[in-house]
């Protein structure tokens, strides 16, 4: 069963969370909001054209989106502390992961601090989450996908779960982060779960 709070004396969990410019931006800020409900020390990066993401689809600044984090880096900040394996974290999860992330982490191609962290993040052999957004799929995209998975990172399309029977958007967004957040074993304990068919 996934933890829901730290135990007295427990250590906070860290994860690295980090945002690119594909669409998806609720589901970042949801996550972010979630970890610090549970207490969770976060670590956030975000890209530029997330930046303008958030602008573009919530009513949040990507200034009130940094204030949920514990510690924000420069995404050209190669010398931040997460760029480093012997700094301890929990895992990483990229939400959403844009496809030229994708394919910068299935070549090792470290040319900023997402990209190097979450490269830190396999060598450790640590939990990365790349939650990626592109529909349809090309040839590339997948063999990327196939790639990473190999290399020991889950890839998490945010499928919706209609099973809940949704009411709003928000229904969704939240089986989705709380989903991702199974993943690090954290339970924040705002959605339904699949429990076999209702009977009417």
């Amino acid at each position: 069963m996934p933890d829901s709070q730290p135990q007295a004396g427990e250590p906070r969990k860290k994860i690295v969370v980090a945002i690119t410019g594909a669409t998806g931006a609720i589901l970042a800020i949801n996550l972010l909001l979630a970890l610090r409900d549970l207490h969770v020390e976060s670590h956030l990066i975000m890209s530029k054209w997330a930046q303008e993401t958030i602008k573009y689809e919530t009513d949040y600044h990507p200034s009130n989106v940094k204030a949920l984090a514990d510690h924000v880096y420069n995404i050209s900040d190669m010398a931040a502390p997460i760029s480093s394996g012997s700094f301890h974290t929990d895992g990483m999860i990229i939400l959403p992961c844009s496809m030229k992330t994708l394919a910068a982490i299935s070549s090792g191609f470290c040319d900023d601090l997402i990209s190097r962290t979450a490269d830190v993040t396999l060598k450790e052999r640590r939990k990365l989450v790349l939650v990626t957004r592109e529909t349809p799929l090309s040839d590339i995209h997948l063999r990327n996908m196939l790639s990473v998975s190999r290399s020991g990172a889950i890839i998490f399309p945010p499928v919706p779960a209609f099973y809940i029977r949704p009411s709003s958007v928000e229904d969704l967004v939240n089986q989705s982060v709380g989903r991702m957040l199974d993943l690090f074993n954290l339970d924040v304990g705002n959605f339904e779960r699949w429990n076999g068919w209702k009977k009417e």
